[in-house]
């Protein structure tokens, strides 16, 4: 594969999260915010952010709504990426994260904007057009109102008609339908996961087995990440994993988003199988050591992947790489 440093995030359904710090959240309650933070994020800005701090040559895309886009434009001025998100009537959604001191996060997301025709027309002719010049295609987050699984999917199949490798990140009807597209990469979480099979998903070995039953769709890539228990990634029939250090965690907010920019930053440099799995995981790793995401450290990268085991799996032997 050629080196590229060129990529497309697109975040269809953006938000400015809203997070708080509070001692024990309490239902039915007035619960007190000890500290808080509002920031442009979602999923694809998220992956948008990390890649151009890795190095990326990012250009964002999406709908944003014309009511409150100024933390959006000042976040895309300070990471350095090209803005060709289409602004559309409304405003972006506000999501909330609740940490309580015990990590435990309560997420209390809020519906998006609705797009119209007109507005998924502009979405394509630039989607396309940013085609015409780039390889990789990152589609992480939820849809917002006008845009049906079905019709995201169409996207994600005519970029990979188009040669394009789409990695895609969503849940529930948006996955479903997106796997049925053949994105060129996947990374359903274990709770994804066994959304997606309709049954509970409670060992590796079992995300192991839901995930092979993908493998028949034509995906290239499937990988399942499953929080502190690390990283399983399916390619051309073959099983490797990874399994980071334990971490202290600060927040898991982002790191699944960061995940998904390592592998795809590891794709675009054409890094060995291995190395590429280490350091994505050790990318995401760092990511719980902190609030909000970004490569805060590189030293401390080296030192996570240092600390990364990456098995080789098969159904005859386990082989461990130091």
């Amino acid at each position: 594969m050629t080196k590229t440093n060129k990529v497309v995030t697109v975040t269809l359904n953006p938000a400015l999260d809203l997070t708080g710090s509070i001692e024990m959240l309490r239902a039915g309650a007035v619960n007190l915010v000890s500290s808080s933070n509002l920031h442009a994020a979602g999923k694809g800005v998220n992956v948008a952010k990390v890649l151009s701090e890795l190095g990326a040559n990012v250009t964002v895309t999406g709908f944003l709504g014309k009511e409150n886009p100024e933390l959006f434009h000042q976040l895309f001025a300070q990471i350095g990426v090209t803005d060709r998100f289409v602004e559309v009537a409304g405003a972006t959604r506000i999501n909330v994260k609740l940490v309580e001191k015990n990590e435990q996060v309560t997420d209390i997301n809020f519906p998006g904007v609705t797009v119209s025709q007109n507005d998924i027309a502009r979405f394509e002719e630039t989607l396309y057009a940013l085609a015409e010049d780039h390889e990789f295609f990152v589609f992480a987050g939820s849809l917002p109102g006008g845009v049906s699984p079905e019709l995201c999917a169409s996207w994600i199949s005519e970029l990979r008609k188009r040669g394009k490798k789409v990695l895609f990140d969503s849940s529930k009807a948006a996955l479903r339908a997106g796997i049925d597209a053949q994105p060129w990469l996947i990374k359903p979480n274990d709770e994804e996961l066994s959304d997606f099979i309709g049954t509970k998903l409670s060992t590796a070995d079992e995300c192991k087995s839901a995930a092979q039953s993908l493998s028949s769709k034509g995906i290239d890539n499937i990988v399942v990440s499953m929080g502190k228990d690390g990283v399983m990634w399916l390619h051309e029939g073959e099983w490797i994993s990874a399994q980071p250090p334990k971490m202290k965690v600060v927040s898991t907010v982002g790191a699944g988003d960061t995940l998904v920019a390592g592998l795809c930053w590891g794709h675009m440099q054409a890094l060995p199988k291995e190395s590429l799995i280490r350091f994505a995981t050790a990318l995401s790793a760092l990511a719980v050591s902190q609030v909000g995401v970004g490569l805060t450290s590189q030293q401390e990268l080296d030192e996570i992947k240092s600390k990364t085991q990456v098995q080789a799996l098969d159904l005859a032997t386990t082989h461990i790489e130091n």
